[in-house]
């Protein structure tokens, strides 16, 4: 399986409390301020991202979410 990872820019405030307990480092905060005038946190680097969900429980605006997704079979 598998996984997608989705921050929701619009309830995302910026705090950084998903930042700081990623241990590998995928997220940082963006540099663009979202339409409510936040600095979202986004994935800098998704290819290390392990699916821990550390930032999907930390985050106190439930804006992250990291869901299952069944893989496409290639078409022959």
């Amino acid at each position: 399986m598998a996984h997608e990872h989705h921050i929701d820019i619009d309830h995302c405030k910026g705090c950084g409390l998903c930042v700081a307990v990623c241990p590998k480092k995928v997220l940082e905060l963006s540099e663009s301020v979202s339409p409510k005038g936040y600095f979202p946190a986004f994935q800098a680097r998704p290819e290390d991202c392990i699916h821990c969900a550390i930032c999907c429980t930390m985050c106190p605006d439930v804006a992250i979410t990291i869901c299952e997704v069944e893989e496409q079979a290639e078409s022959d």
